[in-house]
């Protein structure tokens, strides 16, 4: 992190950072503005390294921020422009974020007290816009997005469906929400991402709302895609036929037939590990509960979880839904973690 240092700006009045060369410009001028200069990357992980190349093979200048130079050489081989100092994202006109959890989006936001490090919020432009693609709660979207209001700069929740390769295809779909403006002004690096964006309201926790449940979805149809195929091998028959009679007939829905094939052939390769699925079933359990609402399906779904990460399986692919599905019907199967 950077301890680059600026003050919160009021409405109408100046900055009161000398360390920085820029005017003060204002939200309804930034606004305004519809090209965009370097975009900023934090999260250059599974999702995030072919999203940012995805930006630098459309033109885009991608100044990508990793906390170890050793990867600087990969990252400058996809068209990055890497750092070790986020302070260099702080003359960005965006910077996208896709990191893990809500603590990792907090401490780029917020810096990290115990270090006297400053964090985007302090030492971005005013204008500028954090483009948050991570799947976090709505109170850590709500707390970000007040924070960045406060230093006159957007916040645009934008999380994303679809996985690593359809990361690298440009195939994600997203989910905005903020204020319209800073929407539209982030509209050409969305389309670089994604093959549509569906814009639901001004309030950026609403976005991640419907990406929490979204997920709660897929990952139910995974438990129950699971259970099946257990029914159809202790038969002792193929399930893969199975899987495609059911989604050529009844449940031709990306989920079923993406992940149905890979539990059919015990496919658990390394994409959506068990771990991150379980914080967003318990985000998405957190959110119901608020809302009065109980979800009884996804709380299977988190002890089937917290079950596979007991016995050794916490860097397998959601996938590994089935493998738990299939020890439980005491099958026994044998991941494979290296077809794909």
């Amino acid at each position: 992190m950077s301890k680059h240092k600026s003050s919160p700006v009021a409405l109408g009045g100046a900055s009161e950072n000398p360390s920085r060369e820029h005017s003060v410009i204002s939200r309804s001028a930034a606004t305004c503005r519809s090209a965009l200069g370097e975009i900023g990357f934090v999260g250059l992980g599974h999702m995030g390294r072919p999203m940012a190349a995805n930006l630098a093979a459309a033109g885009r200048r991608v100044i990508a921020y990793v906390r170890r130079p050793d990867q600087f050489g990969e990252l400058e081989a996809l068209g990055l422009n890497p750092t070790t100092d986020i302070g260099d994202l702080l003359d960005c006109d965006v910077v996208i974020s896709m990191l893990p959890d809500d603590d990792a989006v907090r401490e780029v936001v917020f810096g990290d007290s115990s270090d006297n490090l400053d964090g985007l919020a302090a030492g971005l432009m005013p204008g500028a816009i954090h483009l948050s693609m991570s799947t976090i709660s709505t109170a850590a979207a709500s707390a970000m997005a007040s924070e960045h209001a406060r230093y006159g700069q957007g916040y645009v929740a934008a999380p994303v469906f679809g996985n690593p390769d359809a990361a690298k295809a440009r195939q994600l779909f997203i989910v905005a929400a903020g204020a319209s403006a800073d929407i539209e002004r982030c509209r050409p690096v969305l389309d670089s991402l994604g093959q549509r964006t569906f814009t639901v309201g001004s309030d950026p926790g609403d976005a991640n709302l419907f990406k929490l449940l979204g997920n709660m979805m897929s990952a139910t149809a995974l438990q129950m895609l699971g259970e099946v195929v257990a029914v159809v091998r202790k038969r002792g028959l193929d399930p893969q036929p199975f899987i495609d009679i059911m989604t050529s007939a009844m449940f031709g829905g990306r989920a079923h037939k993406i992940y149905g094939d890979k539990i059919a052939k015990q496919i658990y390769t390394p994409g959506f590990v068990l771990p991150l699925v379980l914080k967003d079933v318990r985000l998405a359990l957190a959110e119901a509960e608020k809302a009065g609402a109980p979800m009884p399906s996804v709380g299977i779904v988190r002890d089937r979880l917290i079950s596979g990460i007991a016995r050794g399986y916490g860097d397998l692919d959601w996938t590994a839904l089935g493998l738990i599905a299939a020890e439980e019907a005491g099958l026994y199967a044998v991941p494979s973690v290296t077809a794909g």
